[in-house]
């Protein structure tokens, strides 16, 4: 594992135990707008993953992920050794998303190449023009197998 890729698993372990550790944590439903909002950043992301393209992929990534990764090369780099079923998955199915403290989180159920089931929380960030990018994506195994 790369410098990189252990600060930026290290971030990640970070972000999901301020986010998850908390037990009295609020869940509330996000708005339609945000909501289709959101589902649309991470279907274009993942998309471009599917079409290896590096740059389209990296430009739905928050600015401190694309200045943790600097290049849209080294972020694509990533994501294909570090979360393989993000980068190919065989099937994607969005849940409703939330926001949790203040955060909008946007889950996703994926399933590897080999059936297994794969649980992604995508952290998003609203920028200044209005838009969401995403700002962090936790990654988890689920119980289970799709046959």
């Amino acid at each position: 594992m790369t410098r990189v890729n252990r600060a930026f698993a290290g971030f990640l372990f970070a972000a999901a135990c301020a986010l998850f550790a908390a037990p009295a944590a609020h869940a509330e439903r996000v708005a339609g707008d945000d909501a289709r909002a959101a589902r649309a950043v991470v279907e274009a992301q993942l998309s471009a993953f599917a079409a290896d393209d590096a740059k389209r992929a990296f430009s739905y990534a928050a600015p401190s992920i694309r200045e943790m990764f600097g290049t849209p090369d080294r972020f694509m780099e990533m994501v294909r050794a570090g979360y393989p079923v993000v980068y190919r998955p065989a099937s994607v199915v969005f849940l409703n998303p939330e926001w949790v403290e203040g955060t909008l989180l946007q889950g996703v159920h994926l399933t590897d190449a080999s059936g297994g089931l794969w649980l992604a929380i995508y952290r998003l960030e609203r920028q200044p023009d209005k838009s969401w990018r995403i700002a962090g994506c936790d990654v988890q195994r689920s119980v289970g197998k799709m046959t």
